[in-house]
């Protein structure tokens, strides 16, 4: 008679290929979930004065949610949790479009064709002087008149198994506000499973031009009241100082021993009193290479809540809410007081179109103008 003898796995080896088993089992599921959670939405915001759709979409992973109108390529909420897991709104803005045509301080915009200010609204380019519209005193602010902030983007939604993207495009006609050549500029907004969103620009033009673009949100990470008593950090050595216009003076000012200095996590409110007027300055950001490095970071003490931002810029203006005055009611009825948020945006310099020793923000055809920004949410201990 013949015997057959069925071998089983020892022991010793029975319980890694269990659980090897169950590890290939349940990655699927976890990236099946992960891919299930991120998800957008498109629903009609209001209408332009000229009859124009304006959308808003909603991009989220599951935790994270932001809601964003091609109207500006504005974020009008940004929803996130705090460390005991209940999530709020940590951008100032409104809830209705008609807000925003009435009278918004770039809550959650898109700046451009050139964030921040240039002097007296003029620049030179190859010997050709250009003259900006001026919109802030004397000086040319972020685009001007009717800079990208007021303007409908055309629009697109795509996903991937990770994230969402929202794309936006704009095509800036030669002249607009004083710019020479026609800027075709694209903005991605891509929000992860990580709790990342990242804002990535792009341009090309059929004539030299300079392009400098940026993202406007007012942060305040507690959701509501001032953001003096934040923490933050800039990887700074170095600020631009400025005129009575804010207008740079030329100078790299060193931030060691003032109130400027960020190097370590410091209280907002701690040192503004010696800072006249607020916080309103570029800082020189300290690079190492061309990508992605940390800029900056906020903490808010009480409820957890973080923010990293990541860019490629040279350069990120701090500003702390200083014109905000209380005769703007936002979300809810909120009167934003002075001070109830604060802005971080990655860009180049202020007036580098007239410093030309300073990192250059021109564009000529055949180019592409590529940026990068990325805001990482987290809490605490994370």
């Amino acid at each position: 008679m013949r015997t057959t003898t069925r071998c089983s796995p020892a022991p010793s080896t029975l319980i890694p290929l269990i659980l090897l088993i169950l590890i290939l089992t349940l990655l699927p599921a976890c990236a099946d979930k992960e891919a299930r959670n991120m998800n957008i939405t498109t629903e009609l915001y209001g209408k332009m004065p000229d009859g124009k759709d304006v959308s808003l979409f909603t991009l989220t992973n599951g935790v994270t949610r932001v809601k964003i109108t091609n109207y500006g390529g504005t974020i009008t909420e940004l929803w996130v949790p705090d460390r005991q897991g209940m999530s709020g709104d940590i951008v100032l803005g409104y809830e209705r479009l008609e807000d925003y045509l009435r009278s918004s301080p770039y809550f959650g915009c898109i700046v451009g064709r050139y964030a921040n200010r240039i002097a007296k609204g003029r620049f030179t380019l190859d010997g050709v002087e250009y003259s900006l519209s001026t919109n802030d005193g004397p000086n040319h602010l972020h685009g001007g008149i009717k800079g990208f902030d007021k303007v409908v983007w055309e629009a697109a939604t795509t996903r991937g198994h990770d994230s969402v993207s929202l794309i936006l495009k704009y095509s800036s006609r030669d002249g607009e506000e004083g710019y020479p050549g026609n800027l075709d500029a694209t903005v991605i907004y891509t929000l992860d499973a990580h709790d990342r969103l990242t804002v990535s620009y792009e341009a090309t033009t059929d004539k030299p031009t300079i392009v400098n673009l940026s993202h406007h949100s007012y942060f305040n990470l507690a959701g509501a009241g001032n953001i003096l008593g934040h923490h933050l950090t800039i990887n700074a050595k170095r600020y631009t100082p400025v005129d009575e216009t804010l207008i740079p003076t030329g100078a790299l000012g060193p931030v060691e021993g003032t109130p400027m200095d960020f190097l370590t996590p410091q209280i907002v409110g701690a040192r503004i009193g010696e800072v006249p007027g607020g916080y309103d300055h570029n800082y020189v950001l300290d690079r190492e290479g061309s990508g992605l490095e940390l800029a900056a970071r906020v903490t808010e003490e009480q409820n957890g809540r973080t923010l990293e931002i990541w860019t490629t810029e040279p350069g990120i203006q701090f500003y702390s809410g200083n014109f905000l005055d209380g005769s703007l009611s936002g979300k809810g009825g909120q009167k934003y007081e002075k001070h109830f948020g604060c802005c971080l945006e990655p860009q180049h310099y202020p007036d580098s179109p007239n410093r030309p020793e300073w990192p250059t923000s021109v564009l000529r055809p055949g180019e592409k103008y590529q940026s990068q920004t990325v805001f990482h949410f987290g809490v605490i201990g994370e």
